[in-house]
């Protein structure tokens, strides 16, 4: 059995992201979802992006949209920003970020890029097969073999878009309910993946379904 899910850099990375996961946890979770990855971006206007999807996968744009009301409304009360921002939420989307150890054990046999905080054999990158979750590490096939990598040294994971991964998206989604046709989250605006064996952090990420509100400091 994986140990329960707690709050990692891979999920809320910096100080203010761990703090705000702290206020909208409570929220999505009392909806019956959970969050897989918090962000507060820069910029003239802030931007508060924050990935959600049901316990067992997956989520709708009704969903999405009842979880950005629940948390704008949560956050005006809070208001742990203290400036104008735009909320972002969004489904994880297909080439998703994997920000728990479960994220690891359900994608199994899918391939991913991984970056580790710290080199290991003077190498901080990997990209292989996901062969599961053994005593707290990510077990990857690599050309080398199978390694296994803790994922308290994870610093960033995504799955690759591949056929398999696309197949599994829409498999999922017909045993959901849907029609072959419906596209997944995020299906329709799918990019190749520019540059797989130097990025790991939001590169050419399939564009996830997504919600957006501004919100302004009264």
């Amino acid at each position: 059995m994986l140990p329960e899910t707690r709050l990692t850099d891979l999920i809320a990375r910096a100080a203010i992201d761990r703090r705000l996961a702290s206020i909208v946890t409570p929220v999505i979770e009392g909806m019956g979802f959970e969050l897989v990855r918090l962000r507060l971006m820069g910029g003239r206007r802030a931007l508060l992006q924050i990935m959600a999807e049901r316990p067992e996968g997956g989520i709708e744009i009704e969903e999405i949209a009842r979880i950005s009301r629940g948390v704008s409304a949560t956050l005006d009360v809070e208001d742990p920003i203290g400036a104008e921002y735009t909320l972002e939420v969004s489904s994880p989307g297909i080439d998703r970020p994997l920000t728990r150890l479960k994220d690891f054990e359900r994608y199994a046999g899918y391939e991913a890029k991984l970056e580790t905080s710290e080199a290991i054999d003077g190498r901080r990158r990997f990209r292989g097969e996901l062969a599961g979750v053994q005593d707290g590490e990510v077990l990857v096939e690599i050309p080398e073999g199978v390694i296994g990598l803790s994922f308290d040294l994870l610093a960033d994971a995504k799955l690759v878009l591949t056929d398999a991964l696309i197949a599994e998206s829409l498999a999922s989604r017909k045993a959901q309910g849907f029609e072959p046709g419906e596209l997944p989250e995020g299906f329709d605006e799918i990019e190749p993946d520019a540059d797989d064996d130097n990025q790991t952090e939001d590169d050419g990420e399939t564009s996830p379904e997504t919600d957006s509100d501004e919100e302004e400091v009264k």
